[in-house]
């Protein structure tokens, strides 16, 4: 998408359609019960909320359960375990497998279905990983496109993005415990049009983002978390950042539209945040603003911004980040495979 293209987009939409829709308050529709979970509240066995229980007492529910029982719940509520945070890993990829067997023989940590979908793919042993880093995509990804990329353009695929990542991280330490989840667990907006020009969705998936991360900690005090954010994505991570767990150290945004806030300092987070945008990547031209609703405030990579600069001098475009050889690649791959280290 070209920053052209952007503009042209913006105009029409304001041109064609009521200003109000454009600025105007947001009102969403309710979303619909999540697959499973009547049934679910309707066990006598009074089973956690999905929705209301904070992820611990998900965790220490499962953790009273002898394993019969616990595998139990999995086959009866495949759609629910499957997307569970706080359950455990394990009963989550099993599953996960039960509710669809295109995704067997892969490590798949949430799966929803319905409408875009929802899928959360987790690329090496996230039950001994030290480290993880969880790859949240922008516009346009759908459960659909999540191995082909949008437009078929494979180097859009999130699942393509995470593998180059993690064989970078295994590369450059092979002695690193690290794990990789690209993690579509949100419902990006479609095109450039008036939901990737406002902020509803990315709140919607920041809710989503930090509980999901909630869920990877629990119970694990020494693992630390790095949350990768591509363009869209990346506002959705900074609208994430207050209600992230301190295990995350390190939050990314790289082809960045904006993250919701003026300066990191704004995000309140202990996280140090790292921005990058390739010389030719048409988010680089955007004004970095935010009126009445509409846009992401200050680019990151603005120096005013106050993110460390993450190198991206040879990305080629707004999908390159994550192409072999890419200096970027590189740098995430330093900092998601740790120790912290300043990858300039």
């Amino acid at each position: 998408m070209t920053v052209k293209r952007f503009i042209t987009a913006l105009l029409a939409v304001v041109l064609a359609v009521p200003a109000g829709y454009v600025f105007g308050p947001a009102l969403p529709s309710p979303a619909p019960a999540p697959a499973g979970w009547a049934a679910w509240l309707a066990d006598p066995a009074h089973l956690p909320d999905p929705g209301a229980a904070p992820v611990a007492t998900v965790s220490a529910f499962f953790a009273g359960l002898p394993h019969r029982r616990a595998a139990e719940l999995a086959r009866a509520y495949p759609d629910v375990v499957g997307n569970l945070d706080g359950a455990p890993i394990e009963l989550r990829y099993a599953a996960n497998r039960r509710q669809s067997p295109r995704w067997a023989g892969r490590q798949i940590l949430a799966l929803d279905m319905r409408g875009d979908g929802r899928i959360a793919e987790v690329l090496g042993d996230l039950r001994g990983a030290t480290r993880v880093t969880v790859l949240v995509p922008g516009v346009d990804d759908t459960l659909g496109n999540f191995d082909t990329g949008h437009g078929g353009v494979l180097r859009r695929s999130p699942a393509w993005q995470a593998r180059r990542l993690y064989e970078r991280m295994r590369a450059d330490q092979p002695d690193a415990h690290v794990a990789v989840v690209a993690w579509l667990g949100y419902d990006p907006p479609e095109g450039v049009r008036r939901e990737a020009l406002r902020e509803e969705r990315a709140t919607a998936g920041a809710r989503a983002l930090d509980r999901f991360v909630d869920g990877l900690v629990t119970g694990r005090p020494g693992l630390a978390v790095t949350v990768v954010g591509h363009s869209y994505g990346s506002t959705v991570a900074g609208i994430a950042a207050p209600g992230l767990t301190g295990q995350v150290t390190d939050i990314v945004a790289i082809g960045s539209p904006g993250m919701g806030a003026d300066r990191a300092a704004d995000l309140n987070t202990s996280a140090r945040v790292w921005a990058g945008t390739a010389p030719g990547d048409w988010t680089r031209r955007l004004p970095g603003l935010r009126v009445l609703g509409v846009g992401h405030g200050r680019l990151p990579i603005d120096p005013a911004f106050g993110a460390l600069p993450l190198p991206c001098g040879n990305v080629d475009g707004h999908d390159g980040y994550f192409e072999p050889g890419s200096v970027a690649l590189r740098a995430m791959a330093s900092i998601g495979a740790g120790p912290a280290g300043d990858p300039r």
